[in-house]
């Protein structure tokens, strides 16, 4: 059980500075030009989409870090996995192949510490650990490259400059 305690803490520490990093951006308006689509959406609503997932993030580390009421945990984390499957909706009409699978993927690994975690909902409600260890053995190192691959492309710098023509 102790693997199980380890993995889960680390993908809930990796998914709060995630959500941090993803909303702090929609609540302060700075960078959003980075983020598919949300020049589109009125500020109000992204506004909300940020405070969400800031406070996702924070729900998914504090109430057990502090030890007061814990079963927070799994409910933001099925929060936050309802909130990106929405997003994948999103960029899924937009016709955002990309960055539908990264928030599919964020999903998922939102998923697997709602079920990791449910036990603190339900007492006995436990799942096997080894399976928790797996979903995230499969799904983490898809994130990773999916960051990496998104990365790649928002930095590659394009010559946005028209030639000179003589």
């Amino acid at each position: 059980m102790y693997a199980t305690e380890i993995v889960l803490w680390s993908l809930q520490g990796f998914l709060a500075l995630f959500f941090i990093a993803a909303g702090a951006p929609k609540m302060f308006g700075r960078g959003l030009e980075r983020w598919t689509g949300f020049t589109d959406l009125p500020r109000p609503l992204v506004l909300l989409i940020g405070i969400t997932e800031v406070l996702g993030a924070l729900g998914l580390v504090l109430p057990m870090a502090i030890d007061t009421q814990p079963w927070l945990t799994p409910l933001a984390a099925v929060g936050l996995a309802i909130s990106v499957l929405m997003a994948t909706g999103f960029h899924i009409r937009g016709d955002e192949g990309l960055p539908a699978l990264e928030t599919t993927l964020w999903a998922a690994l939102a998923s697997v510490v709602a079920i990791g975690r449910w036990d603190l909902i339900i007492p006995g409600a436990e799942v096997p650990g080894w399976t928790l260890i797996v979903a995230v053995a499969v799904l983490f190192p898809a994130a990773i490259a999916n960051i990496i691959v998104i990365w790649r492309a928002t930095s590659t710098p394009t010559d946005a400059t028209p030639a000179l023509q003589t």
